[in-house]
C-alpha cells in the first residue's frame, strides 16, 4: 500500500489551521496570520513521526498533551497561566466538537446490514474508516456549522433592553447618541446580509443633505441624487423589510465609516453596518435615539494582522 506522507501531512496542517483560527473566534483573540500558520505546522509534524520510531513516544497522552501546550504557545504566547490553560482547554473544546461531529456525521451516513445474526457496517461512498476524502468535504462544514452554533449561543447572552452609549462617524461628523439593544430588530441588507440599526431621520438633520431628508420623509422608491452630491451613491441603500400587517416596504439606509459600541466597560468597533433612516421617533421619553442589532456587539470575525 502507498502511503503519501506529505499529502497527510498538508490536509493536517490546514485541519490545524481552522481549528486554531476557530479558538481565536471563541476566546475572541486577536492572532497574527503567521502564527495560526506556524501553530499549524508545528501540530501537523506529529504525523510524520508516525512513519518514524518515535510513535509510540508521540503517540503517548501525556506527549500529547505537552505538544498540544507548544502549539497553543507557539500560537497565542504566554500571558498568565490562567490565561494559557483557557486557550489549551478552548483548543480541546474546539478540537473535540469539530472532530466528534465528524464522526457523528460519517456513522449517521452508514446502513447496517444483519448478516448471520451479527450487525454488518456499510459505509456509503466515502469508505470505513473515515477516509481523508471524508474529512477534506466534511471539515469545512463542520468547521462552519460549528462557528454559526457559537455565534448564535453569544447572541442569546447579550443583555438585551440594554441602553448604551454609541458614538457613529459619517465623513467629518461625529454623532453620540443613547442606543437601545433590542432583540427584535434582525433587519438584515439581503444582500450582504449587513446588519441594520435604526435612526430617526431627526437625529441626523445635521449630517444628511436636505434633498435626502425629503426624499425619505416622502418614501420615495427611487433615489434621484443630485450631480453636485455624488459621493452620497457609495453611501445610500434601499433595504426591503416587511412589517406586521403592511406590505412589504423599503427603508432608507446609509452606510456609516464606523460606529462605536461601549458596551459593559468594552469598546465595540463595527465596521460592517447600515443605519436604517426612520422618520418618527423611537423612544417617546427619549431615553434612546437609536436601535441597535444585537450581532453589532459580537466580534464575529476575528482580526487577522
Amino acid at each position: 500500500m502507498v502511503v503519501y506522507a506529505d499529502i497527510i501531512w498538508l490536509l493536517n496542517v490546514c485541519i490545524d489551521f481552522l481549528l486554531l483560527l476557530l479558538t481565536a473566534i471563541v476566546l475572541k483573540r486577536k492572532v497574527k496570520r503567521w502564527r495560526l500558520a506556524l501553530g499549524a505546522c508545528i501540530g501537523s509534524t506529529i504525523v510524520i513521526f508516525a512513519f518514524t520510531p518515535l510513535a509510540y513516544v508521540m503517540t503517548h497522552p501525556v506527549m500529547k498533551l505537552l505538544y498540544s501546550f507548544l502549539i497553543v504557545y507557539t500560537t497565542f504566547g504566554f500571558i498568565r497561566f490562567r490565561t494559557f490553560l483557557q486557550t489549551v482547554l478552548t483548543f480541546y473544546f474546539v478540537t473535540f466538537m469539530v472532530g466528534g461531529g465528524l464522526v457523528g456525521a460519517h456513522f449517521f451516513l452508514q446502513t447496517n446490514d444483519m448478516v448471520n445474526g451479527l450487525v454488518s457496517t456499510k459505509s456509503i461512498s466515502y469508505g470505513d474508516p473515515v477516509s481523508w476524502v471524508f474529512v477534506m468535504i466534511g471539515f469545512p462544514i463542520m468547521y462552519y456549522f460549528s462557528k454559526k452554533r457559537i455565534a448564535d449561543v453569544e447572541v442569546t447572552k447579550i443583555h438585551y433592553e440594554q441602553i448604551v452609549k454609541v458614538d457613529i462617524k459619517i465623513d467629518i461628523n461625529d454623532i453620540q447618541l443613547d442606543g437601545l439593544i433590542d432583540s427584535g430588530n434582525q433587519l438584515y441588507d439581503p444582500l450582504t446580509k449587513t446588519p441594520v440599526m435604526i435612526i430617526p431621520i431627526s437625529s441626523l438633520e445635521h449630517v444628511l443633505p436636505k434633498w435626502l431628508i425629503e426624499q425619505v420623509q416622502m418614501k420615495t422608491a427611487i433615489p434621484y441624487i443630485p450631480d453636485e452630491e455624488s459621493q452620497w451613491a457609495t453611501r445610500l441603500r434601499l433595504i426591503p423589510y416587511r412589517a406586521v400587517g403592511v406590505n412589504q416596504q423599503f427603508l432608507w439606509a446609509i452606510k456609516p465609516d464606523i460606529v462605536r459600541v461601549y458596551h459593559e466597560g468594552t469598546t465595540v468597533t463595527v465596521n460592517k453596518v447600515l443605519i436604517g433612516l426612520n422618520t418618527q421617533q423611537l423612544s417617546p421619553n427619549g431615553e434612546y435615539q437609536c436601535i441597535l442589532h444585537p450581532k453589532m456587539l459580537l466580534s464575529q470575525e476575528v482580526t487577522i494582522a
